[in-house]
């Protein structure tokens, strides 16, 4: 899979972190959204915004898209939504095709700290199934931004996957083991810098810790040679060690990285971000693998938008469940 689709990648410079962040504030600011007034409020605001409130307004939202109908949601008037990157009037995209709502793989990242909440699950659209990162903010009441991350394409060979959750990732943290929701997000930040850097070390990936890509086990997978396509298999390595090999060396950048969600209570916190793979060298050195010099990857310049669910507990990621979609290099974000 290109780097398991190729596989996935975290901020380059703390500077650029800092000058995202300044920039993400801009654009959530009142002045800059109420130049996109989508829809006028048609539902009185949330009388609530605790932790059970954003779960059950996930559920309301997936049911809406079902209904194609934005107005059983509370938007702000000056409401912004995203699909794929795609800036895009409400009741457009998804709101369109989608024709079932999750069944039995459902994550929920509910935040009230922020007012935000992510989810990742399976759906319906147009009878066929596809996997969805989900990111709500609330604002006063109303939802003020919404944004989809929908991937359509999915390997008949990897929804045995998809079919249920993995219990380590919904299992509750003890009260007494909760992490503070900022040591959570420096966890779940570091990973993108182990990614882009190539060093399993920057992040505190327990032994454990194992990821899966549109499903499909993508490390520590425990799927041996035998039975795998993949050749060397790069899936079979612990997280930690598939990292300092060097196979992610064609990632040249990761955009727009936002962990906007998380939750102390079930470890969870949730991540999107953009990865830039300019593609100008095709071949990589491979390290710390016995018999293996070097990898190619022969594909012309793209991007893949990406959503991780990251399972946090004693300090350690112990699992990283991920989506992401291929499209144009250097393509906008859909929040300009």
């Amino acid at each position: 899979m290109m780097k398991n689709f190729i596989s996935f990648a975290g901020l380059a410079k703390s500077s650029r972190g800092l000058i995202l962040a300044f920039l993400m504030f801009v654009f959530s600011s009142g002045a800059l959204l109420a130049q996109f007034p989508f829809q006028a409020r048609t539902q009185e605001p949330l009388k609530c915004v605790d932790r059970q409130c954003l779960i059950d307004l996930v559920d309301t939202y997936c049911k809406a898209l079902v209904a194609h109908d934005p107005s059983l949601i509370p938007f702000a008037a000056n409401a912004r939504f995203v699909e794929n990157i795609d800036n895009k009037p409400l009741g457009e995209g998804l709101w369109q095709t989608a024709s079932a709502t999750p069944s039995t793989f459902k994550i929920y990242v509910p935040d009230p700290a922020v007012g935000e909440v992510g989810f990742m699950g399976m759906m319906e659209e147009q009878g066929k199934p596809i996997m969805i990162a989900l990111r709500l903010k609330v604002v006063e009441g109303f939802v003020l931004e919404a944004e989809h991350l929908v991937v359509r394409s999915l390997d008949p060979r990897n929804m045995k996957y998809l079919q249920t959750v993995r219990p380590g990732i919904l299992t509750v943290i003890p009260e007494k083991e909760r992490m503070k929701r900022y040591e959570m997000a420096g966890i779940a930040y570091s990973y993108y810098d182990a990614l882009i850097m190539d060093n399993g070390y920057l992040s505190p990936m327990a032994d454990d810790c194992t990821r899966r890509e549109n499903g499909s086990p993508a490390s520590n997978s425990g799927i041996p040679d035998n039975e795998t396509e993949e050749s060397p298999n790069y899936s079979a390595l612990k997280t930690v060690a598939q990292l300092n090999t060097n196979m992610m060396d064609y990632i040249d950048d990761i955009d727009n990285v936002r962990v906007f969600a998380i939750d102390p209570v079930t470890g969870l916190a949730i991540g999107f971000s953009h990865f830039r793979h300019g593609m100008a060298k095709r071949e990589f050195p491979i390290y710390n693998m016995p018999g293996v010099t070097s990898r190619q990857v022969q594909l012309p310049p793209f991007d893949l938008p990406a959503a991780h669910v990251y399972k946090i507990s004693k300090g350690e990621i112990h699992e990283i469940e991920a989506l992401g979609f291929l499209t144009g290099y250097m393509a906008p974000s859909g929040w300009e």
